[in-house]
């Protein structure tokens, strides 16, 4: 069944600026919270926190870095999160770029597909009460636990397609999810639900698409494994130039913008390319103009979803 989501598009500096994003989870706007990597306030910490505080609605992590904890502990968190929220959790992980990876650890792995394929295994087989390497974690109930992995290009699809019940893609356009990483990730035999988060901002005045997309994307727009797949995508992108991929976003609609029934449109077209849950990021306009109108243009967006309103 397709869904609609919404992320938290910001490291939160304090709960303030999380809990109304979970109050469309509560309010029944979105179908699930997600957070990605926080080094402000601590992704599986803020978690907790709404859980304790009363926001207990189903949550998803896009993504928490693999290099920053081990399996075990990668396991432990999320399987305790689950337990505290009351709601099927999924724990998604990412890989990140090789350079960062080298600060944390010491060393980046030859072969990062690889590496990310025993972490999600690892992670996995403990969830499920098994052992890895002789460690295994106490019983516990609690509701199930989908493992995620980022994907952005064929490669890791097919990892994911092996080790993971869920792909979670950024930047990604429907026909790259649909025709290159869908394939891949079926490969293997695996079948993982798609989850695709979407940047998106409401045409308001005043407001220039194309510099919200800059601060939404910026540093992707640097980085060369997503401007290589956005190039192969059909999306005119350089990493020496982000301004100009940024304009290339708002051109091909990948940083989605206009009415709130026009990026319904939008989003409905990742739907329709085979993705299960779209997440609205509404990051650009959190940094332009702070968390309330981020909430606010989300709010717009996913009302328009579940009203079935689309241009």
């Amino acid at each position: 069944m397709s869904r609609s989501s919404v992320i938290v598009p910001h490291q939160p500096g304090r709960i303030g600026e999380v809990v109304p994003f979970a109050g469309l989870v509560k309010r029944g706007l979105a179908a699930r919270l997600w957070l990605g990597q926080s080094l402000r306030l601590e992704t599986h910490a803020v978690i907790a926190y709404l859980a304790g505080a009363g926001h207990r609605v189903p949550v998803g992590t896009s993504v928490a870095l693999m290099a920053l904890r081990n399996p075990a502990e990668a396991a432990a968190q999320a399987r305790s999160l689950a337990a505290l929220t009351g709601h099927p959790l999924v724990a998604g992980f990412g890989a990140s770029y090789p350079e960062l990876v080298e600060r944390l650890t010491g060393a980046a792995p030859a072969r990062p597909a690889t590496a990310a394929g025993e972490y999600l295994a690892a992670v996995r087989t403990l969830l499920d009460g098994g052992d890895v390497r002789g460690f295994a974690l106490p019983p516990l109930r609690h509701p199930p636990v989908e493992v995620g992995a980022g994907v952005l290009r064929p490669g890791m699809a097919r990892v994911a397609g092996a080790y993971a019940d869920t792909a979670v893609t950024w930047l990604t356009p429907p026909s790259y999810v649909a025709g290159v990483l869908a394939p891949a990730l079926r490969e293997r035999g695996g079948n993982p639900r798609i989850v695709t988060v979407v940047h998106a901002a409401v045409t308001r005045p005043g407001r220039d698409p194309e510099h919200l997309a800059h601060l939404a994307a910026g540093a992707h727009l640097q980085a060369a494994h997503y401007t290589g797949m956005l190039r192969t995508a059909g999306v005119d992108a350089d990493p020496s130039d982000p301004r100009a991929g940024a304009r290339a976003l708002v051109r091909s609609g990948l940083f989605a913008t206009g009415t709130p029934e026009q990026i319904a449109g939008r989003l409905a077209e990742y739907h329709a390319a085979g993705v299960d849950e779209v997440v609205v990021n509404t990051a650009g306009v959190w940094l332009a103009e702070g968390p309330h109108a981020a909430v606010r243009d989300a709010e717009e967006i996913l009302t328009c979803l579940g009203r079935g309103d689309a241009d």
